[in-house]
């Protein structure tokens, strides 16, 4: 009877050991901030990320800024984003700029696309009224979507903080402008957005098809290649 409750604690023991070890050996799930306000932006980088990498909103981070964007370039304007994040709270950080290129407006609105129609904040109805407006009656209505990202991973040493390398992952999806608005979901320009391949803009595709063949899915998909090779040194 001894034996047997010798045994039988011997087991017990064994699986919760089993089970310390088990737990020791799951890798710790990276964290990094993406330097957004941007509820809509957020919200997408997540889904398309799933639980491989917990993505921290600055609010998360306790900052309230609205980081200016102060840059002539979408490269600029996410490097500043990253930048701050960086210098401020030495995490490892994230950050994006997006613009909608028209051929026949030059590329514009580019650098712009947030603010295009002027005014407070980011209007996204007046934006889309004045992209409409400024191609009427015009017959090359090709655009693209462009999205720059700037990663910034937080340093080994001291020597390393000081001078940070800034990593830069690009994605585009191009396609057309169309006469009217189409569809309900999404955000920005997406109602009058139809990517090239498809008969429907990126707000009537829906969230799923656009996750997967937009200008930030593009660009994302690069840069978790890049952490994932970089977590598994």
């Amino acid at each position: 009877m001894r034996l047997l409750c010798c045994i039988n604690a011997f087991i017990a023991l064994y699986q919760h050991v089993s089970t310390l070890i088990t737990i020791c050996q799951q890798p710790e799930t990276m964290k990094i901030v993406f330097a957004t306000n941007n509820k809509n932006k957020l919200s997408e980088i997540r889904e398309m990320l799933g639980s491989s990498i917990e993505v921290l909103s600055l609010a998360d981070i306790n900052c309230h800024v609205d980081i200016p964007e102060t840059g002539t370039t979408l490269e600029e304007n996410a490097e500043i984003k990253a930048l701050y994040v960086y210098d401020h709270y030495h995490l490892s950080v994230f950050a994006d700029d997006t613009g909608l290129e028209v051929e026949a407006l030059g590329g514009a609105p580019g650098v712009y696309s947030a603010r295009y129609a002027g005014g407070k904040g980011h209007d996204s109805e007046a934006n889309m009224s004045k992209l409409l407006a400024n191609l009427k009656d015009k017959a090359n209505r090709k655009a693209r979507f462009r999205t720059v990202i700037s990663l910034i991973l937080a340093p080994d040493s001291a020597e390393t903080a000081a001078h940070p390398q800034v990593l830069r992952f690009e994605g585009v999806c191009n396609g057309q402008i169309t006469q009217e608005r189409q569809g309900g979901e999404g955000f920005g320009y997406d109602p009058i957005f139809m990517p090239d391949g498809y008969d429907k803009t990126f707000a009537a595709l829906g969230h799923t098809v656009k996750n997967h063949i937009s200008h930030r899915a593009k660009a994302v998909a690069l840069l978790v290649e890049y952490l994932k090779k970089h977590c598994d040194k």
